[in-house]
């Protein structure tokens, strides 16, 4: 009987190496799924371009939105969320997701006298914004119909936002609320800059009355 050499048999038994060329398209490929599925599923970075959300927020710095929580539950008075343009923003010929905070959640009453935010009557302290800012009106357009002049009570699956620096925030009070679906995630966490590393409003800093 003819006995195969040694070698033959090992290279018989021994799997062929892949074209390295092709084994690195895999990696590539492997590499470019995760991150595309980490961006749309999990979270994402951010940049602040305006100072609608200062003091919070300055412009440039770098967030991560995560995603995840709102998959499981609902947004949350005081929540900063980023959204995508409602439709009402997309008549305006706006593209760019927006960034703000929840302030109104679906059935409430909300309403703003000399001021002074309402939620079901009760008004809303609010130890984020700045001194002396006017939460009556926001940067509205000459054309815009403003949506806070009379107390609103805000649709099912939809959320009332405002910025922080109210003088300088195109928000609900010119075009509206914003639909659950538009909502893209939550601000966590600001990795940029280094000197205000941290998390983004990590203690509640609001409450649903004014101290006297």
């Amino acid at each position: 009987m003819t006995q195969v050499p040694e070698q033959q048999r090992r290279a018989k038994t021994q799997p062929k190496a892949e074209n390295p060329w092709v084994e690195a398209l895999k990696t590539v490929g492997l590499s470019v799924f995760l991150a595309i599925g980490i961006r749309h599923f999990v979270a994402e970075a951010r940049y602040i371009p305006s100072g609608s959300m200062e003091p919070t927020l300055q412009i440039n710095d770098r967030l991560i939105i995560e995603k995840l929580s709102y998959r499981f539950g609902d947004p949350e008075r005081g929540d900063v969320v980023v959204f995508s343009p409602t439709q009402a923003l997309q008549d305006r010929q706006f593209k760019d997701a927006f960034i703000k905070r929840v302030i109104g959640l679906p059935g409430e009453t909300i309403a703003v006298t000399d001021g002074q935010v309402y939620v079901d009557g009760e008004p809303l302290r609010e130890n984020y914004i700045a001194q002396g800012e006017d939460t009556q009106v926001g940067m509205c357009f000459p054309n815009d119909v403003p949506y806070l002049e009379e107390p609103v009570t805000i649709p099912e699956d939809s959320y009332l936002v405002l910025g922080d620096h109210r003088n300088n925030s195109y928000d609900s009070r010119c075009w509206g609320v914003v639909p659950r679906e538009n909502i893209i995630g939550r601000a966590v966490v600001r990795f940029w800059p280094l000197n205000r590393l941290g998390g983004v409003d990590s203690e509640v800093p609001y409450s649903t009355t004014v101290e006297n």
